[in-house]
């Protein structure tokens, strides 16, 4: 194991000033939680009901629920050299690596999967050792995490404006669209995708497109800042509410982005927004729930373990589909939408399914990794896309 994690707890602790408001979050999440059985700090997205009364009620706890922002440095100080230990029991990732990151500095406890009925229900990509996705949810061979979600990120364009189908991320680049495509403000998901459209079309060389060297992420940094400068991009969207009003609205035609922004401006626009397949691949990626040590010490294991037996359950994973168009690697979401028919928009759900697994099947994919060996290069390299 590298140092990187102990670079990024230095990195991180000049940040600490920039936590108090979440600290005062956590604080009053705590009060809340003074009674319950599990205090959760999550990301909104494992919700895909309006309150937390149906997952309370089909896991048998009482979830005390303190929001958490899409910013993987966020959590990374609040969990590291915050307070974050003493205030949840359990808590979401921002993305591939943290449970290195959390694992290493004994934030997080080792899982007993027999404890959960329903790990079975994982595909072999994440369940066994050696599957593709199996890094996702460990640190050192031991489990660590349980996903609740997963995708391969692609790009939506509206289809009408455009006049066809899109299948590369060469069309993002492509100067027939200037001034009407966005990219995401965050360097992960851009940069990597970056980097795999380079790769496979053969003008930059790529080793690891989700570990990149100092010079790789220059080349994809530099690349991005000469697209930038010549008027290409409308924007760099940050946030769910910014992407939906791009798409909707026809201010862009085309961006990469999270597929919930997809369906969610395709309703609300009326347009034939579609979310695509790029031939080069994606950045594929699945988001984990974990147990605080903190957690284990106020004897939380339990109501955790029931939580992650519903976030694997086709109850939970088929909701998480219909709403966000998201699904953890899991079986069984087919079977359960078939026998459920009167819930669902069975045949829209099954097309999604399908698309998504043409999406991971790509050759060129490549896996999410919030906390790369040169991470100092992505920020340094990133604040300058930024500031082109």
């Amino acid at each position: 194991m590298n140092n990187q994690y102990e670079f990024s707890r230095r990195l991180f602790m000049g940040g600490l000033a920039a936590t108090a408001g979440m600290t005062a979050l956590g604080r009053t999440g705590s009060a809340l939680a003074a009674d319950n059985k599990l205090n959760l700090w999550a990301a909104p997205i494992a919700k895909p009901f309006k309150t937390w009364d149906e997952v309370n009620a089909k896991a048998g706890i009482n979830i005390a629920w303190s929001p958490k922002s899409a910013s993987a440095d966020e959590a990374l100080t609040k969990m590291l050299v915050g307070d974050g230990q003493k205030l949840y029991d359990a808590f979401t990732d921002n993305g591939g690596g943290m449970e290195d990151a959390m694992g290493q500095n004994k934030v997080i406890a080792k899982l007993d999967t027999s404890r959960m009925k329903n790990w079975g229900l994982l595909r072999d990509d994440v369940k066994s050792p050696s599957g593709v996705a199996a890094h996702s949810v460990r640190y050192n061979g031991d489990v660590y995490g349980v996903p609740y979600i997963a995708n391969a990120d692609s790009l939506a364009y509206d289809k009408g404006a455009i006049g066809g189908d899109i299948d590369t991320w060469g069309a993002v680049f492509d100067s027939q669209f200037k001034g009407r495509v966005a990219m995401q403000d965050d360097f992960g998901p851009t940069l990597t995708n970056t980097a795999i459209y380079l790769h496979e079309s053969g003008k930059v060389e790529i080793k690891d497109r989700s570990n990149m060297s100092p010079d790789e992420v220059k080349a994809v940094c530099q690349f991005l800042i000469d697209q930038k400068k010549k008027g290409q991009f409308r924007t760099f969207w940050n946030g769910f509410a910014q992407g939906v009003d791009l798409m909707a609205s026809g201010e862009v035609v085309m961006m990469s982005c999270w597929e919930p922004i997809q369906r969610v401006s395709a309703k609300k626009s009326k347009k034939d927004i579609v979310y695509g397949t790029m031939k080069e691949g994606h950045q594929v990626w699945n988001n984990i729930v974990m147990l605080t040590n903190g957690g284990v010490k106020r004897g939380r294991e339990g109501a955790f373990y029931s939580l992650c037996d519903t976030f694997l359950s086709p109850w939970y994973t088929t909701r998480q589909l219909s709403r966000f168009g998201f699904a953890s690697l899991t079986t069984g979401m087919v079977e359960y939408m078939d026998a459920n028919a009167d819930k669902f928009n069975v045949a829209d759900l099954k097309a999604v399914l399908a698309r998504k697994e043409t999406r991971y099947a790509v050759k060129g994919n490549a896996w999410q990794n919030v906390y790369p060996k040169n991470l100092r290069a992505y920020q340094e390299w990133w604040s300058r896309v930024q500031a082109a």
